[in-house]
Formats: structure tokens, sequence, C-alpha cells
């Protein structure tokens, strides 16, 4: 099938913001911080700037990711940001690495936030004239004390920000509305970023999510955890499926985080994120093994729901069949 323009609105596109509750800010500090982030992390910590946020992963020595993250520079320390439901689990897994790094801490900000703000005129009322600088995905702005990271548009173009908000007595840009969780889920769908969940954590290798597409992986840095799975992957051009963006339509609910799809009753690849977006549709990203894109998709268990490509907002050349891609 090839990708389809949906008649129908993904979401409203209206200026606000949405409490990000689900996400924890942990800072990394001392002096082993940026060589510790180095031998983990899929990101090359000296592209991680006053000026530059950056997507990273960590993964297991097989390469699968068990941590989708963004980097963030803050004085001499990082931040990064890791999904509530997973937190614990990461944190322990790494601290096993830190205990390597003498002085070196890393602590979950019991005080920090994030707010997502959608469209520009909310990332301006909410920051100021100087977010207007912010014209593509990465770029940091400082704001008293927090920090404001432009990151990638919706596929209809809409501005989306990360307004990370350091210390809890920051109030709440009241002058905007609030939007729920549920509308900041179907941007980043449209948008084509994917986050993890405990039944895709260590499902995937990074580049089956487009993280290289989404300034995530860093193929020319040194050694790290998992990187010579990932590194052989790009090189050598074995990468067999990725992630592509879906509608679905005739149910009321959105498929679970690892739901098969399927072409000729054959099981050709996963649902990782989904969310409704009216009360019988709605789209989701999957994991599909590239030769069946152009067939008859279905989403296994729920025989009446139709499964339509949808176009994502930026290239991805590995998908394409006459391609001969490096990655």
């Amino acid at each position: 099938m090839n990708p389809t323009e949906n008649p129908r609105p993904h979401y409203s596109s209206d200026a606000g913001y949405t409490q990000l509750t689900n996400r924890r800010v942990v800072r990394i500090s001392g002096p082993g911080a940026d060589k510790f982030v180095q031998g983990q992390f899929s990101q090359h910590v000296d592209e991680v700037t006053q000026t530059q946020s950056l997507r990273a992963t960590a993964c297991t020595p097989k390469g699968r990711a068990y941590c989708v993250t963004r980097m963030v520079r803050h004085g001499q320390d990082l931040l990064m940001d890791l999904d509530a439901e997973l937190a614990d689990d990461t944190l322990s897994h790494l601290r096993k690495y830190l205990m390597l790094f003498r002085g070196t801490s890393m602590d979950v900000l019991p005080s920090a936030r994030i707010l997502g703000l959608t469209g520009k005129p909310a990332a301006i009322t909410a920051c100021g004239d100087a977010a207007e600088s912010l014209s593509r995905p990465g770029q940091t702005l400082a704001t008293g004390s927090g920090i404001l990271i432009r990151i990638e548009d919706t596929s209809d173009q809409t501005a989306r920000y990360e307004w990370w908000q350091l210390e809890g007595d920051q109030p709440l840009p009241e002058e905007l509305p609030e939007l729920p969780m549920a509308h900041w889920n179907a941007a980043s769908i449209s948008a084509g970023v994917p986050w993890l969940t405990a039944q895709t954590r260590e499902a995937y290798v990074p580049q089956m999510l487009n993280l290289q597409h989404l300034q995530g992986v860093h193929f020319k840095k040194g050694c790290y955890t998992g990187q010579e799975v990932i590194a052989r992957m790009h090189f050598l051009g074995q990468l067999k499926k990725s992630l592509f963006r879906l509608r679905f339509e005739g149910s009321d609910t959105a498929p679970e985080p690892g739901t098969r799809l399927l072409c000729e009753g054959k099981s050709v690849g996963e649902v990782v994120n989904a969310e409704l977006t009216s009360e019988q549709a709605g789209e989701m990203l999957a994991v599909i093994r590239h030769d069946a894109q152009q067939g008859t998709l279905a989403l296994e268990g729920m025989n009446t729901v139709t499964v339509t490509m949808q176009p994502l907002p930026y290239p991805v050349p590995e998908q394409q069949p006459a391609t001969q891609a490096d990655t």
C-alpha cells in the first residue's frame, strides 16, 4: 500500500501545553559524566552543547535499545529524560557502569518537569520572542531556570517544543490551554517519533526505530555498549525492517504496543505506539518488514479494523526497495 493522505485531521493543532507527567529528568554530574555517557549511549557527547540537544539510546550488548532519551547540556552536567515506567530499571542498569567513575553521580531531579508545547505561538507565549529563533530540531534556548528545545514538527508542519523546567516553583503558562497527554502522543506519532514501553523495551536495534533519522545515533563515535551490532547493521546494509506510520479505522480502542501486524496471515511487524484521534480511528507507529510494506496489513485480533500506510514527515531511504541504503 502506498502512503495515503488522511482526509480527517489527526488531532487539533491549536497552540497549547501538555504536562509530560510520564517523564523523569535525570542529572549526570561529576568528573566522569561525559566519559560515562560516551561509553553507554549512541550519541557523541561532544555534540551535546549549550545550544544543541540530541537524542540517544542505551542498548544491550546485542544492540537492542532499552532506553531512548534526549541529552541536554546544563553547565558542566548532562541531563536526560526517562519514561517514568521504565526509569527505575534503566537507572539500576546504568549504575552498574557508573560505579567505575568515582565522584560521578546520576540522580532523578524530583522538582523538575517537562512541558510539551504545541505550535510556535505557544513557545513564544511561554518563553518570549526569543523562542522564534529555534528553527530546527535540537536547537535549545536557555529560559531562566529552564531550557526550551525545538523538536520535530508534526506531519502537518506544526512546530513542537519541550520546555524543561528544572525548578519546581515555575508557574504553568496559564495564558495557554492545557492539552491532554493523548494529544501530545498523537502529535509525536504524527511526527514519526517513537517511545519505548515495557512491551517494546529491548525489542529493537535503534535503526529499526528510525532513530538514525531523528538525531539519535552517531555512527562515527568510538565504542559503546551495543555499538558493534549497530555499526554492522549500518555499514553492511542489514536493516530489513524499520518504523512506519499508519492509520487504523474501525476500533474505539488503540492497539497495544507489541500487537502483531499481519500480511496474508503472516506476522510482518509489531505496533510500537498507538493513539486514538477520533472515536473510531487513530494513528500508530509500527516496525514492519520492508518487503511487506506494499501488502495488505491487518492487526492481529482486530479483524474488523482497517490499516493504511501514512507518510512519515522525514525521508527513510532504507524503506525504498530500489535504494541500496547504507544502513
